[in-house]
């Protein structure tokens, strides 16, 4: 008879995700991980591998969910452009929000981790281009509603606006962040809707 687990592993994974989207790789030890999750370290490494296995675990976790979230925003019936700037301005809102200075997990990882470390490279490319490609579809809604200028290319306003919102996660990090990101959420906005 296999024994019960002594934690809940949701539970477990949500908090670990939350610690290393807070410290980072690097800075948070095993030790972090037991203290903070209040769980055996045995228990730990039979359920989620090494510490790496448990930061890739958790950061495919949090990528899956913002990925759907995004999804959901820039698919909705009603306007491309319309639901572009609402992903821009919420995007601005979580980031001057209570957690802001923490960041994006994907983007802290790619700032930390990339290109040495494989795993952690292909969840933040799969969701890069996830968002690339849920822009570009929702700016293609766009340009069939007549919301776009003559000639504009979805695929590389998605790109463009790619670029934009993972700068906006780094510069959240900084300060006088208020100013910076709205004036380049006007720019990009201006640019994508010039006439």
């Amino acid at each position: 008879m296999s024994r019960v687990k002594e934690f809940d592993v949701d539970q477990a994974c949500d908090a670990a995700l939350a610690l290393f989207r807070r410290q980072g790789y690097e800075a948070t030890s095993v030790s972090d991980l037991v203290t903070h999750l209040g769980v055996a370290k045995a228990s730990l490494y039979a359920t989620f591998g090494t510490k790496h296995d448990f930061y890739v675990t958790a950061l495919k976790r949090y990528a899956e969910r913002t990925d759907a979230r995004v999804l959901a925003e820039l698919s909705a019936p009603g306007s491309g452009v319309a639901a572009v700037r609402r992903l821009l301005d919420g995007y601005v809102a979580d980031i001057l929000g209570e957690d802001g200075p923490v960041g994006c997990f994907v983007v802290n990882a790619a700032i930390e981790l990339l290109p040495r470390d494989p795993a952690v490279a292909r969840i933040v490319e799969r969701s890069w281009d996830t968002l690339e490609v849920a822009l570009t579809m929702a700016l293609e809604r766009a340009r069939a509603q007549g919301e776009l200028p003559e000639g504009s290319d979805p695929a590389t306003l998605a790109r463009f606006l790619l670029t934009v919102l993972q700068g906006l996660r780094v510069l959240g990090k900084g300060t006088d962040a208020a100013s910076r990101l709205n004036a380049a959420v006007s720019q990009a906005l201006r640019i994508l809707i010039r006439d």
